[in-house]
């Protein structure tokens, strides 16, 4: 492999500083015309690349964002990954992205590996098993050794941070509101997650809108299914020992196999069953029926979160009075797996 030249190569060529050459390659007019010309051409021809880390311990600044998401297998994360990338490049940031599988493990080892100063700030949506252990140490260790953080979707009000959150209690409940005025009454809960806060969060949504409803909440169809289960036989089972004309699927996963599971065991989409998702699923348009959604924008999320950031990155000093909680308002998407409105 060829040796990559660098800046003490050229300045040992043309028996300068280093500091000249930099200088010279910026073009800055410190540097004698004829000398610049010579070092720029040289560096041209042998096709010389800033060496970035260098420039960044130089700088004391890398341009580069951490991300540590969940998941990348769920449609909303690539949305607001998405929006991320679209600030990051439009502000001159890297990004580098860590998927952490819901594991708490990974998260700390993708945490410790990033504060050793390849990166300026972080985004970050908690693991499952982050929350569910409530164990935040990495996360605050980062803030204080290596720079400002910000929260998205699956945050913690345990951390001093910016955070940026869907209204997931209001958003519940509106999803629920809508369903009973179009005629329902035995509305179901189905999630695979049930350690997470914004879960917690929609069913809080759900059960209020029931109660101003006057229903009565039924715990048997409020269906969180563990790892370990299995998801068909949980779904086959509520729907042959319970009532049930609606189902609320608290993300893309559940969503999708409830109605099919539903569909199987001879039930009409929307005439027997409704059926509403959370996220604004590429894959719901496209089913059939297609399922009314909820948009969360996830784009809109990404870009604040990195704004943010970014924000507080270029920021001299940062007062932890001035941290917020932004939150995203959601919307309706209405397709043909819920009966219309009266």
């Amino acid at each position: 492999m060829k040796e990559r030249i660098t800046l003490k190569h050229i300045a040992k060529e043309f028996n300068v500083s280093i500091a000249t050459v930099s200088r010279a390659l910026k073009n800055s007019y410190e540097i004698g015309e004829a000398t610049r010309e010579k070092i720029q051409e040289y560096a041209k021809h042998h096709n010389y690349k800033p060496n970035s880390i260098a420039l960044s311990l130089l700088n004391k600044k890398t341009k580069t964002i951490g991300v540590v998401m969940p998941t990348i297998l769920n449609h909303f994360f690539v949305k607001i990954f998405n929006g991320i990338e679209q600030v990051a490049n439009e502000k001159g940031y890297n990004l580098i992205t860590i998927i952490s599988n819901g594991k708490l493990e990974k998260e700390i080892a993708s945490l410790d590996m990033l504060e050793n100063g390849f990166i300026d700030g972080l985004l970050i949506s908690l693991s499952e098993e982050t929350q569910s252990k409530q164990h935040f140490k990495h996360i605050e260790g980062f803030i204080n050794n290596a720079g400002p953080v910000v929260m998205f979707d699956r945050v913690s009000d345990s951390v001093e941070t910016d955070k940026i959150i869907v209204d997931d209690f209001n958003c519940a409940y509106k999803t629920t509101e809508h369903l009973i005025k179009t005629g329902c009454k035995r509305i179901a809960i189905v999630s695979v997650l049930d350690n997470l806060g914004i879960i917690k969060l929609r069913i809080e949504g759900y059960k209020k809108a029931l109660e101003d409803y006057n229903i009565p909440i039924n715990e048997k169809i409020i269906t969180l299914i563990k790892k370990d289960y299995d998801f068909e036989t949980e779904i086959k089972t509520m729907l042959d020992y319970q009532k049930i004309d609606a189902i609320i699927g608290l993300e893309e996963f559940s969503t999708a196999e409830s109605m099919l599971i539903a569909k199987k065991r001879g039930y009409k989409i929307p005439e027997d069953i409704s059926v509403i998702g959370f996220t604004s699923s590429e894959l719901f348009r496209y089913t059939n029926p297609s399922i009314t959604c909820i948009s969360q924008h996830g784009v809109y999320m990404g870009k604040n979160a990195a704004e943010k950031l970014i924000e507080r990155i270029e920021q001299k000093d940062i007062d932890k009075s001035t941290f917020e909680t932004k939150v995203i308002k959601t919307s309706l998407l209405e397709r043909e797996s819920t009966r219309p409105l009266d």
